[in-house]
């Protein structure tokens, strides 16, 4: 059996959907609020991340502290 890592597997599983899909998907998870779904979406952010200029990073950043507090 192969060994595949969540992150593989979440991004196998999506890589061949198309925006309206993922959106769907991004937001089906949040209304069900499921925890087994959190890595999913952790795996998105990385990508997010990864591939954001700075100054989405700092965007992102203050989303979040504004909602943290």
């Amino acid at each position: 059996m192969n060994n595949i890592s969540i992150r593989e597997f979440i991004i196998e599983n999506f890589k061949n959907d198309n925006e309206s899909e993922i959106k769907e998907s991004i937001d089906d998870t949040i209304k069900e609020g499921l925890e087994e779904a959190l890595p999913g979406l952790g795996v998105f952010m990385e990508i997010i991340w990864n591939n954001a200029s700075e100054e989405l990073k700092k965007e992102l950043l203050e989303i979040l502290k504004t909602h943290l507090n």
